[in-house]
């Protein structure tokens, strides 16, 4: 396996800039989740690890070797793409082997990868099988057995889930996952969906626009979103967000929410007047005898807990309740949050505030 070292990478289609420079390191056996909304740069970027698209200027280097100008053939990658690209007219076992007999590979030692391949995604019982004869989820193992055959420095996952169903996306994320813990392979996996990305990383790199927002751990993201974007963007439902304005009582911040007063951590920057934008996750919200006044629009009972969307002041509140209250339209609550559980962005900026 082999780090992933990508420096001031830019890509231009003549004068549509849409990566203006971004800059990743990824360790030796690192899983690296690419996440953003659509036409956020993250697949652009894969491809261009991949060789698959062009690089405008920057650099990057694979282990030692800076890979710029090598071919995809020569950059030690395996790819598993999100339709599978699986030879209809192939067996399972011999697309599985079909890159390494184009290497002209010793019989016996294709033989020996694909069974290892098949061995740890459970495809023994279809080798002889053809793609038409299997599930979405077969499918999908048949393309990651063909990447795992060819033994790369780096694995690169474009969307690999996003045609499979609800159910079938949580099995294959788990296989996923614990095929990175058994391999132990460098791996960049695209997505657009945040619950994989927060279930599956090692980093999550959070893109928007070609740029990155925030790169970190999972539960750092989630904790600490460094702008309202990210904070918004991770997490589901997403976080909850209020303009406000910053008054002091008693020397105490507290968030001015039109008519409504809402205690604020102590943090640097609270000064009198600032306008701020406060930040607080649905499970963080609180129904309580005063709060903000907010009238419900939307009760779903999922079982476990109870989602309820209201506004207050023009603005979407989502509750998770798991207490099982009763709810219905039209009724007002009061919501509040403990001071530790709000989150301060610069309104100017949306930058945040520690």
């Amino acid at each position: 396996m082999a780090t992933v070292k990508i420096q001031s990478l830019t890509k231009s289609y003549g004068a549509v800039e849409v990566i203006p420079g971004l800059d990743v390191d990824i360790a030796d056996g690192e899983f690296v989740v690419l996440v953003g909304p659509s036409g956020c740069g993250k697949s652009t970027l894969l491809r261009m690890i991949a060789g698959l698209e062009s690089i405008t200027s920057g650099q990057i280097s694979i282990g030692e070797k800076v890979v710029n100008n090598l071919p995809p053939a020569d950059r030690d990658i395996a790819m598993v793409f999100q339709n599978y690209a699986l030879y209809p007219h192939k067996t399972v076992g011999a697309n599985m082997a079909f890159s390494l007999r184009m290497r002209r590979m010793d019989k016996a030692e294709i033989d020996r990868r694909v069974a290892r391949a098949a061995d740890i995604l459970g495809l023994g019982p279809y080798l002889d099988r053809y793609p038409r004869a299997l599930s979405g989820g077969q499918r999908q193992r048949v393309a990651m057995g063909r990447a795992i055959v060819r033994d790369p420095q780096v694995f690169l996952f474009d969307e690999p889930l996003s045609n499979l169903d609800a159910k079938l996306r949580v099995q294959m994320r788990a296989e996923i996952r614990e095929l990175h813990q058994r391999l132990q392979s460098t791996t960049v996996y695209v997505t657009h969906d945040q619950i994989e990305a927060m279930t599956m990383a090692d980093k999550i790199v959070v893109m928007q626009t070609g740029r990155i927002e925030q790169q970190g751990r999972p539960v750092d993201v989630y904790d600490k979103p460094a702008n309202t974007f990210v904070a918004a963007f991770i997490g589901s439902p997403s976080m909850n967000l209020i303009d406000g304005v910053v008054v002091h009582k008693d020397g105490a911040p507290f968030a001015r929410l039109g008519d409504i007063d809402l205690a604020l951590p102590r943090i640097a920057g609270l000064d009198e007047n600032r306008e701020i934008i406060i930040g607080i996750r649905p499970e963080e919200l609180k129904v309580a005898e005063a709060g903000l006044p907010a009238e419900i629009s939307v009760v779903e009972p999922t079982g476990a807990e109870t989602l309820v969307m209201s506004r207050y002041a023009g603005r979407e509140l989502t509750l998770i309740d798991r207490e099982r209250r009763s709810y219905h339209s039209g009724q007002t609550i009061h919501l509040t949050a403990k001071p530790e559980a709000i989150h301060v962005f610069d309104r100017k900026t949306t930058n945040r505030l520690d």
